[in-house]
């Protein structure tokens, strides 16, 4: 990894098909270092609240990250709609893009034994699910007939940033904010009240468990967010993480709120660029 960065090293891959689930094509986009390699690689996941977001949210996560000799592959994947639900779709969506990275390692220059998983929000919610959950039975083998089906779906790393690891607080937290569309209920395709079980399947927590501990993990979440409960989410995650035994650390940022992730990384006083030094240490040492 370069620690300096220069933006003048790195190339992009834009809309590389990595899968095709029931008709629908997945689109990446990949950002690559230029050099010897081969490279690790994280594959992002936008957030939007499972019913909206766009890839390009880690353009300048994609550049910094390949500056910085990390490749970055931001994916788009299955949007919920009222009546069409995407649990456990898009966490399968999530592991076909790992399958794709790591089926092509050769090719884009990628260490295939270095795969990691960084997402925002609700892309967070997915990318831990994939990162900490990928062997069970729910997920796993879901595309049987996907060109790298046959890859492995394990990762090193999972990044998080202000993601939603407890699906059944934010159910709460919807019906009273925005009780006309809960996403949720959209993500998952019933109520909590309806199946509970249903939601703590969908909760990344629930993959807390020794037997997943090969993951190191790194979340990072703002002192005011307005949206995604630290407390509930983060902080008891982490708790939750250190009592199965894995290696997780935080970066807490003071007076942030929701929705920074995607801000340029150069600004002034931005909170991405608050992060990004540290996030590429932990990165440096544990992918």
């Amino acid at each position: 990894m370069n620690p300096a960065g220069n933006l003048n090293e790195i190339e992009m891959r834009p809309g590389l098909t990595y899968a095709t689930h029931d008709s629908v094509a997945l689109v990446g986009d990949l950002y690559l270092p230029k050099g010897t390699g081969p490279f690790p690689v994280l594959v992002g996941v936008h957030g939007g609240g499972w019913v909206q977001g766009v890839r390009g949210q880690f353009q300048h996560w994609g550049r910094y990250l390949a500056a910085h000799g990390i490749a970055l592959f931001a994916i788009s994947y299955r949007l919920a709609t009222k009546g069409q639900k995407t649990f456990p779709h898009a966490v399968q969506d999530v592991l076909a893009a790992i399958q794709f990275v790591r089926g092509n390692a050769k090719d884009f220059n990628i260490a295939a034994d270095r795969i990691g998983v960084f997402g925002h929000s609700a892309g967070g919610n997915l990318g831990a699910l994939a990162a900490l959950g990928g062997r069970s039975p729910l997920f796993a083998n879901g595309y049987p007939n996907d060109t790298h089906a046959k890859e492995s779906t394990a990762v090193k790393v999972f990044c998080g940033v202000y993601g939603v690891y407890d699906v059944a607080e934010m159910w709460g937290k919807y019906n009273i904010q925005s009780p006309k569309q809960n996403n949720i209920e959209w993500f998952t395709g019933a109520s909590l009240a309806d199946n509970r079980q249903l939601y703590f399947d969908a909760s990344p927590i629930s993959y807390a468990v020794s037997a997943n501990n090969k993951v190191a993990v790194h979340l990072s979440v703002g002192t005011e967010d307005d949206l995604v409960d630290r407390k509930v989410n983060t902080d008891t995650f982490v708790l939750a993480l250190k009592q199965a035994g894995f290696f997780v650390r935080t970066t807490i940022l003071q007076g942030a709120p929701h929705y920074w992730g995607s801000d340029p990384i150069d600004e002034p006083g931005s909170f991405s660029g608050f992060l990004a030094p540290r996030l590429v240490r932990f990165l440096a040492e544990k992918l």
